[in-house]
């Protein structure tokens, strides 16, 4: 065996993301911003909203749809007014089921196949009973939005490539597949992003949250900008954060990268969220075994994707004394059995690496947007996140909170990072909500 310890050593000073570091991505963070705002080439698309904060007296019962990857939920929502909502129905279901012998995510597959999908399960989750029902629509990719319901898809992410919705008002598309499945009691008012949604959300009890995040499957920040150009009122701009292009890739991130669906592409998510981190300690690991720094078989390691963010979890959990846990994990779905106890630690080490790097530089991307909106961190912010990296991954949040901690000192008691639990979904409702409320005050 080879000395490892050496090897660790190179990974851990790789994947590091010292406070001097933080500092700096903020900084180029921040100017990617304005360059975005005012149409200079930018990684960051800072695309408008039209769609500002909520009052939190928004009332309506709506129907709210979110698409953020190949699972979609439909809620039935009840907004009470001070703040309140509750969730009266709601059904999550696949875009793709091999058991069911469909998949609405492949290029097989068109987008009026996909947009009638979706109208059939609103139909189960609010009936026709001689009411009309708002929709707000969370639609977790890059889109060109004209208006508060037209959002043009500028390209999949995650792996989708559904064909005929690329350069497609999804707007559109979900109201013609609800008129032409019977269910046109449902009207669409509001398409957002996903981050969008999870900042109205938050913002519909609390009026301190500004800036929004997804840490899950992929990763996005949008913010309220306090005076938009166009309009003179605040806005949520939604950044498009993930494509953030001023971030040092290792060569486990090159290799990725140019194995994935669109090279050069997405490069923060793709160094960031739960979609990507198995795969980036996959490579890792693999390569370790293929140099004789641990014992294995790298055949079993050959899969791309065949490490799953959840394992990653589950190891970074662990705290039996033998490490069982890994071990059971690594012999079965890894295909590496009999390792040593000094083993297990380092394929715990390297996951706390890859998640803790994931951690910080999205950290240092909300320090970038805090420079922007209150460089003197003068009030207080609340920071609203959704996804499964911050809600389950072991340790998540607190890197996150850490990394805040390790750049603004003291001031960091300014920031609250906090869950939004199912925001993306009933930030849609509040969307809808809102706009339902205009048209009826225009029309008064």
């Amino acid at each position: 065996m080879r000395d490892l310890s050496k090897m660790l050593a190179g990974i851990e000073e790789n994947f590091a993301i010292p406070t001097s570091l933080m500092k700096t991505i903020a900084t180029q963070f921040k100017e990617a911003m304005a360059d975005g705002l005012t149409g200079n080439p930018s990684s960051l698309k800072m695309l408008p909203s039209f769609i500002g904060p909520p009052t939190g007296r928004e009332q309506k019962r709506v129907v709210a749809v979110d698409f953020g990857g190949t699972n979609v939920r439909v809620l039935l929502v009840e907004l009470t007014g001070l703040g309140q909502t509750r969730i009266i129905k709601k059904h999550c279901f696949p875009l793709k089921d091999k058991q069911a012998h469909y998949d609405y995510t492949a290029a097989s597959s068109s987008g009026l196949q996909l947009f009638d999908f979706i109208a059939e399960k609103i139909a189960e989750v609010a009936p026709r009973k001689d009411k009309v029902y708002p929709l707000g629509h969370t639609f977790s990719f890059p889109c060109r939005q004209y208006g508060v319901n037209e959002a043009e898809l500028i390209s999949w992410t995650k792996e989708i490539k559904t064909a005929g919705v690329e350069g497609r008002d999804v707007g559109q598309l979900l109201a013609e597949a609800l008129k032409r499945k019977g269910v046109d009691y449902v009207t669409s008012q509001a398409v957002i992003n996903d981050t969008t949604g999870t900042l109205l959300a938050s913002a519909y009890h609390d009026n301190t949250t500004d800036i929004a995040a997804i840490c899950g499957t992929g990763h996005n920040s949008c913010y309220i900008e306090s005076r938009y150009s166009l309009t003179g009122k605040p806005m949520i701009i939604n950044m498009e954060s993930g494509n953030f292009n001023k971030v040092n890739q290792t060569k486990y991130d090159l290799c990725l990268d140019q194995a994935s669906e669109k090279p050069g592409a997405q490069r923060l998510e793709k160094m960031a969220s739960g979609q990507y981190l198995g795969e980036i300690v996959r490579l890792i690991i693999r390569s370790l075994v293929q140099e004789g720094y641990m014992n294995g078989d790298a055949r079993a390691l050959s899969y791309p994707y065949s490490l799953p963010t959840e394992d990653l979890s589950a190891v970074l959990a662990d705290t039996t004394p033998g490490l069982e846990v890994i071990a059971e994990i690594t012999a079965g779905r890894w295909g590496l059995g009999n390792l040593t106890i000094d083993e297990l630690r380092v394929l715990r080490m390297v996951a706390r690496v890859v998640a803790v790097r994931s951690a910080r530089l999205v950290a240092s991307t909300w320090a970038g947007v805090l420079g922007r909106i209150d460089p003197e961190l003068s009030r207080r912010h609340s920071i609203a996140v959704d996804g499964s990296l911050y809600e389950k991954m072991p340790g998540y949040a607190g890197f996150l909170t850490q990394g805040m901690i390790d750049f603004f000192g003291t001031k960091a008691e300014q920031i609250t990072i906090k869950l939004s639990k199912d925001g993306s979904g009933i930030g849609a409702a509040i969307a809808a909500a809102i706009v339902y409320n205009e048209i009826i005050e225009r029309i008064i």
